[in-house]
């Protein structure tokens, strides 16, 4: 038996954290991929897939030496992605096991067409971390508010430029939560005058903006995503798919499942962030997914309810 199993996690993969430790013995390391995080790289604008998943390899060598410990390497959405190509390029040589949250190549390769649309709709800043945290609850990207109280805060930071400048002065308003959009007219200009208000005030406060300028990363979106159903396939470790919908499979995965290439399970009633969304589900998916192939034990209560699928 392995009582020392490292669950290494890939980009955002938190929310779940306690409560798998708190099922199984083991050890999770969290990544902070490089330009989502405080980590400082030479080139953090470098994302293409081999840079971020030779970087996993390097962290894993940094932490362990020549003696890792066996690991089990989960990640989500583009987190996934990477966690794929870096099994796939064997940079973490004692790895056991592979999960994948909600990322499958022909539904992420179809989203790229709209992506720039969705990053545009967002807001560019916002008055503190708590507004944030707001917004990802009311626009429905989390729909697990102690979730959105973990994530958030690592997906914004203080905004660099001077408060005065360009670039900061415009988006203000775009990053201000309105609660009050369907007023009577007679209304309107007394909100329009207490927004201008809130917005001197915004003025006299840091703001924050999101960490990372995903829309400038578009190059490499493709070739994070274009195989991916392949090269999971290929990696020869057992693997564990977790999805917020079924139609989210494509051909090749769905060709895989039948054959029993890996464990697929369904989380329905999620969105796309389905670790925050259901911490509890997906933590007891992953933890009865490393108990059922033995990498680890349960703790004492934890029973283990495997998938159908």
């Amino acid at each position: 038996m392995l009582y020392d199993t490292v669950m290494e996690k890939v980009h955002r993969v938190v929310s779940s954290q306690a409560v798998i430790c708190s099922r199984i013995n083991c050890r999770v390391v969290a990544l902070d991929l490089r330009g989502h995080g405080d980590t400082k790289v030479k080139n953090c604008e470098d994302l293409s897939a081999e840079t971020m998943a030779t970087d996993v390899g390097k962290v894993v060598e940094a932490l362990y030496g020549e003696n890792a410990p066996p690991i089990v390497m989960i990640g989500h959405s583009m987190g996934g992605a990477i966690a794929v190509h870096a099994a796939a390029a064997n940079h973490v040589p004692s790895l056991l096991g592979l999960g994948v949250i909600d990322v499958v190549e022909g539904t992420a390769m179809d989203a790229l067409n709209s992506m720039q649309n969705f990053l545009r709709s967002r807001p560019k800043t916002f008055k503190s971390v708590e507004n944030a945290i707001e917004w990802s609850v009311k626009s429905g990207q989390i729909r697990n508010v102690e979730s959105a109280r973990v994530s958030m805060v690592g997906q914004v930071k203080k905004c660099e430029e001077p408060l005065s400048s360009p670039g900061i002065s415009k988006c203000i308003g775009e990053g201000i939560i309105e609660e009050e959009e369907e007023e009577e007219e007679e209304e309107g200009e007394s909100n329009h005058k207490r927004k201008k208000e809130d917005d001197v005030e915004v003025k006299k406060e840091s703001l924050f903006t999101w960490r990372i300028e995903l829309a400038k990363t578009e190059k490499y979106w493709d070739g994070w995503f274009r195989g991916l159903s392949a090269l999971f396939l290929s990696c020869s470790v057992p693997k564990l798919l977790l999805l917020a919908g079924v139609d989210r499979l494509d051909k090749e995965l769905t060709i895989g499942q039948m054959q029993g290439k890996f464990q697929m399970q369904v989380l329905p009633q999620c969105g796309h962030a389905v670790h925050e969304d259901a911490p509890e589900k997906v933590a007891e998916a992953i933890a009865t997914f490393m108990v059922r192939h033995k990498f680890t034990e349960a703790k004492e209560g934890f029973q283990c309810v495997f998938p159908a699928c």
